[in-house]
């Protein structure tokens, strides 16, 4: 062989043989995303299987592992599943096998099992070589009529067995049972549904093809879950998760209250939300009293036994056990969110998210085309036999003439068929009959089958040729499923209620914050510090330095505090936050972003709903209401719109029909609090006219109580005739009474 042909020998080798990296990725990253998606991740929406669970049933089945027959090892039954269907691991077959038996996983259980198989605390089943397992009446309903052609059959992976590409599904499985699955770009999260309900929503969708969702939610309102709990979540997202396949809905615990005497109570969960482990729950909850994130929290015991009961104390008696459970739901999985994503496999091939109806009629049309096929299938047996029978009775009509050719005739089976024209599988069956068949009962008998087969055999056929007739049959099959797993039944009652989440007026966030007494100081200089119980005296506090006192008053712990700049911005601290009362305090801009040329004019503690009175020192100003202030970060929240050298000067409470505004001119203007626009934010309007200076103080007050100021005596004085100062807003005003206080100041 010469150099050259050697190269192109080297060339032409597979070894070096180029391929395109991007295709080669695509194609075979497509063909793993395909097998996730069609044989793993996503349930068929025909049978609401996925093809583990489908091969566990069918091998139970070919092990004759029926709910009326023995148990068998499941280990027995994890070796034909993985020998002949299913070529994985043993490990993730016995899972699956587990889960289907597991009465808090499954709504509806496909398998019994005997032994153990694992509970709600998260612990696992024993080992499959100890556990035993057969078929429940539900997965007989869905494997009911396998044998008689209602569905495809393929072949299993090694090419020496078949297997069902899908079940017949006498029962709606993937609403009933519910699927979870995370493919290649998608996933899967049907919760659990009543079956009773199911039945009845698809009894009227027959009726009524174009049934809107809404209609059949009157049907079934929403899931029904395993381990019961209570569904809060409002009626019209539910909805608009059916109608677009996607949402959450939220499900909470269900608890009640137990006295236990002198005023004392425990509150006592006896639901948990499903697909939660009850001993992770504890354990999170009991790590958060260890934090003491949750204050309102005695103590928390589990007293389950083979149903949940788990006893929560509160921190002492007079703490409401509503405020004390909507603290647990926030803070735990007392209360989760149930993923709703209803995307399904339709026609065993397309993934596709469906609206509820269109589920529920996926699963009418396969068992419309499971009752063709049983019906086309049965009327070809009948056919066989009626030629059977009709060759049967042509022979007992000539019994002489066929026992003289069966005796003497040396080509019997060809002269009998064409002596009396018969096929080959009538003169086959003549030759097969005993001689204790041709006794004159058996005659009758004979003619009495024919009689009966011709009469179905004509059924059958109207049934077939009638759409109507398919439907009045399905009709039949699912009143008898909604008889036989109805709410009147232990299985079939619904677990899961609804209800409305109750109203709590104290913000929620209150109850992780334990309530003291504190006493809020703040210095010119902007240190703030919070001293324990609500101090009297203030004489012997001490500050920096250069430093003194600017602001004092008593609060909570759980109080929101709002702090308002000359620049105009406001800021909302928890008092919480606020470090202790040992030395100075801490810089209030470690709490809040402050620039340093700005200033504290004004510290007050938060209230839902009141009003404030804010002003500039150009005599702008608006109200506003306290839940607009509300800020949650740490630069806070630009209030009054303001100009340097103008800064936002006043924050006084609105709680007057009047406002009193008085400048630094000594000009006094009184008007209805009406008057001033009332915004969220903003510069406002002008309070006060002035041809120099700007605004000195401006309060409210009721008219018929007259005006009040402090004198420089500190004596409370009253001006109830005001007719001389009253005016309209951006007035110029006049003079103050007699005695007003010469820093123009009311208080």
């Amino acid at each position: 062989m010469t150099t050259d042909d050697t190269k192109n020998s080297e060339l032409s080798s597979p070894l070096n043989s180029r391929v395109n990296l991007r295709e080669a990725l695509e194609e075979r990253y497509l063909a793993y995303a395909l097998s996730t998606i069609m044989h793993r991740a996503l349930p068929d929406v025909r049978d609401g299987m996925k093809p583990v669970h489908r091969r566990l049933l069918y091998a139970m089945t070919m092990l004759k592992l029926d709910h009326k027959s023995g148990f068998k090892k499941c280990a027995r039954v994890v070796g034909d599943v993985i020998g002949k269907y299913h070529p994985h691991g043993d490990q993730s077959v016995y899972d699956a096998l587990v889960r289907l038996a597991q009465d808090f996983a499954v709504r509806y259980p496909l398998v019994e099992g005997q032994g153990n198989f694992g509970n709600i605390d998260g612990d696992n089943a024993a080992a499959m070589r100890y556990t035993e397992s057969r078929l429940t009446a539900v997965a007989v309903r869905l494997l009911e009529d396998l044998d008689q052609d209602t569905v495809d059959f393929r072949q299993t992976y090694d090419g020496e067995e078949e297997e069902p590409v899908v079940l017949p599904a006498n029962f709606p499985n993937l609403l009933a049972n519910g699927s979870t699955g995370i493919a290649v770009g998608m996933a899967t999260s049907i919760p659990p549904h009543n079956v009773a309900e199911i039945c009845s929503a698809a009894l009227h969708l027959i009726k009524f093809r174009t049934a809107s969702v809404e209609t059949l939610m009157k049907f079934m309102p929403g899931p029904d879950l395993p381990t019961g709990g209570i569904i809060i979540e409002p009626h019209a997202n539910i909805l608009k998760a059916y109608v677009t396949g996607r949402g959450s809905i939220r499900v909470r615990a269900t608890w009640h209250v137990e006295d236990i005497g002198r005023g004392g109570y425990r509150i006592v969960v006896t639901e948990i939300p499903f697909q939660v482990q009850k001993s992770k729950l504890i354990e999170r909850i009991a790590d958060q009293m260890f934090d003491k994130k949750l204050p309102l929290l005695g103590d928390i015991l589990d007293e389950s036994a083979e149903d949940i009961r788990l006893v929560i104390d509160p921190k002492n008696r007079n703490i409401d056990p509503v405020l004390l459970m909507e603290s647990l739901f926030r803070a735990s999985d007392l209360e989760t969110r149930l993923s709703l994503n209803m995307n399904v496999l339709t026609d065993g091939l397309v993934p596709r998210v469906l609206p509820l109806n269109e589920m529920i009629l996926g699963w009418l049309n396969h068992r419309q085309v499971v009752l063709v096929r049983k019906s086309n299938y049965r009327l070809g047996k009948i056919e066989r036999r009626l030629e059977v029978l009709s060759g049967f009775i042509i022979a007992f009509l000539n019994l002489d003439e066929v026992i003289r050719i069966i005796r003497f005739e040396d080509e019997v089976k060809k002269t009998l068929i064409i002596t009396f024209e018969l096929s080959d599988i009538q003169a086959e069956s003549i030759l097969n009959m005993r001689l204790r068949s041709l006794r004159k009962l058996e005659e009758m008998e004979l003619q009495r089958e024919y009689d009966a087969l011709i009469i179905e055999q004509a059924g059958l056929l109207e049934l077939v040729a009638s759409d109507e007739m398919q439907w009045g049959v399905i009709s039949d099959q699912i009143k008898d499923l909604k008889k036989q797993f109805g709410e009147k039944t232990e299985l079939g009652k619904r677990r899961t209620q609804f209800a409305k989440a109750p109203d709590v007026d104290l913000d929620l966030a209150e109850a992780f914050i334990e309530k003291e007494s504190i006493t809020v100081i703040c210095s010119s200089m902007g240190w703030i510090r919070a001293l324990k119980g609500h101090q009297a005296d203030m004489s012997k506090l001490t500050y920096k330095t250069g430093d003194e006192h600017k602001f004092a008053f008593h609060a909570e712990t759980t109080d929101k505090i709002l702090i308002f700049t000359t620049d105009g911005r406001i800021y909302t601290v928890g008092a919480d936050k606020f470090p202790g009362g040992r030395g100075h305090g801490e810089p209030i801009r470690l709490l809040i972003d402050i620039t340093p040329d700005v200033e504290i004019f004004n510290i007050f503690i938060y209230k839902a709903d009141r009003k404030r009175l804010v002003v500039a020192s150009d005599g702008r100003g608006f109200v506003v209401v306290e839940n607009e202030l509300i800020s949650n970060t740490k630069k806070g929240k630009q209030l009054l719109n303001v100009k340097s050298p103008v800064k936002a000067q006043i924050s006084t409470i609105a709680d007057g029909n009047h406002v009193a505004v008085i400048g630094l001119n000594r000009k006094l203007l009184i008007y209805k609090t009406d008057e001033i626009n009332e915004l969220s934010k903003g510069r406002g309007v002008m309070l006060q006219r002035y041809k120099d200076g700007g605004i000195s103080d401006a309060i409210t007050f009721n008219i018929e109580d007259g005006l009040h100021w402090l004198d420089s005596g500190g004596r409370n004085r009253t001006v109830t005739v005001l007719d001389d100062w009253l005016g309209v807003r951006a007035q110029t005003g006049r003079m103050p009474p007699r005695g007003f206080p010469a820093n123009n100041k009311f208080k």
